[in-house]
């Protein structure tokens, strides 16, 4: 009974030096503060474009013992798509994923990042680029006066590919007379080259092409074309016309934000860096799975230098042109425009 009790004593001492009791912290928390519970809406299902957040939600819980809290709900559970900015700020919720171009007479300043042919030659220099976006004085004022947001982080959206069912469009005039999905400049870019355009959501679309309403999509290569199913309903992709991305990045309410304590957004700032990483790394994922796949069932279509550059002639610089001149009554869009190309320049040579 001595020895019994001469070890439970010794426990006891070693739980108390540790300390690990009913009342103590978790071990796990690095960061003390008080219990807080965001909710973050997003449509779709959870896949590659949604691992930041994911990263983003476990590493502020994994540090706070769980005391700070982000539940996401998937498949627009708390509102569609296009009103998240509405219910942003009205208080539905704390966080959001938008796509500038589903609504871009919301935020006509940050469309400038759906502008196709951008100069960025990789993720890296997209999140530089889209950072220096999100921190300029334009983007930060519209964001804030018109819905009380800000912009964390991008999603870092790889480059756009068509998919399609039909007769492939082997060169680029095969595009004349489609009706294709394509967002933001990118379907700006696809008319110049005779193509009708839509601007479908995504989750909108695999009826579309499987009921022949609709020849192509675009979205970003490759991840996307088979969260929302596209290749099991089509029978060709274009391989290399890499026109750009969009924009859909994570946004937060200010009102939400101001109430959390310091300690609490300084980790909501230092996840950042994972969840790039988190995201980068899934993108890759997909790609080495869907590509083999997507060679073995669909034709391939990549076209050559020569119809490339008269692309870019015809949906590159018209298109930037095209833009500044619809928004410059509004903002400075001929400034927005070059901050975007000094600092893709900048970051390009510093690869």
């Amino acid at each position: 009974m001595r020895k019994l009790l001469t070890i439970t004593s010794a426990l006891s001492v070693a739980v108390l030096a540790l300390g690990i009791t009913g009342s103590s912290p978790s071990l796990a928390q690095e960061v003390q503060g008080p219990k807080v519970s965001w909710k973050y809406n997003v449509w779709g299902k959870r896949r590659a474009f949604t691992e930041g957040v994911e990263t983003v939600a476990k590493y502020v819980s994994d540090k706070t013992g769980g005391n700070f809290k982000i539940k996401i709900y998937y498949g627009d559970q708390l509102g569609g798509k296009k009103q998240n900015l509405d219910n942003l700020k009205a208080g539905v919720f704390e966080m959001a994923q938008i796509c500038s171009s589903y609504h871009p007479g919301k935020n006509t300043a940050l469309t400038v990042l759906n502008l196709p042919f951008l100069p960025i030659k990789n993720p890296d220099v997209q999140a530089e680029v889209h950072e220096a976006v999100y921190e300029h004085p334009i983007v930060k004022k519209q964001m804030a006066d018109k819905w009380n947001v800000f912009p964390l982080m991008s999603s870092l959206l790889p480059q756009y590919e068509f998919l399609g069912k039909g007769e492939p469009p082997m060169t680029l005039d095969g595009f004349k007379g489609l009706s294709v999905r394509a967002l933001g400049g990118l379907g700006d870019a696809m008319e110049k080259l005779g193509a009708r355009k839509t601007t479908l959501t995504a989750t909108e679309v695999y009826q579309a092409i499987d009921r022949g309403t609709m020849n192509a999509v675009s979205f970003p290569f490759t991840y996307a074309h088979v969260a929302y199913k596209i290749d099991e309903v089509a029978s060709w992709y274009t391989a290399n016309l890499s026109p750009g991305t969009v924009d859909c990045p994570t946004v937060i309410s200010f009102s939400a934000w101001n109430k959390l304590p310091k300690q609490y957004q300084d980790l909501m700032m230092e996840a950042k860096k994972p969840a790039y990483a988190a995201l980068k790394a899934a993108y890759k994922k997909a790609d080495d799975k869907n590509l083999p796949a997507f060679r073995a069932k669909m034709t391939a279509i990549e076209y050559s230098d020569a119809e490339l550059t008269k692309f870019r002639e015809v949906g590159g610089a018209p298109v930037w042109r095209d833009w500044v001149a619809k928004h410059k009554g509004d903002f400075d869009a001929q400034g927005l425009l070059d901050h975007v190309m000094t600092t893709a320049t900048r970051a390009n040579q510093n690869l």
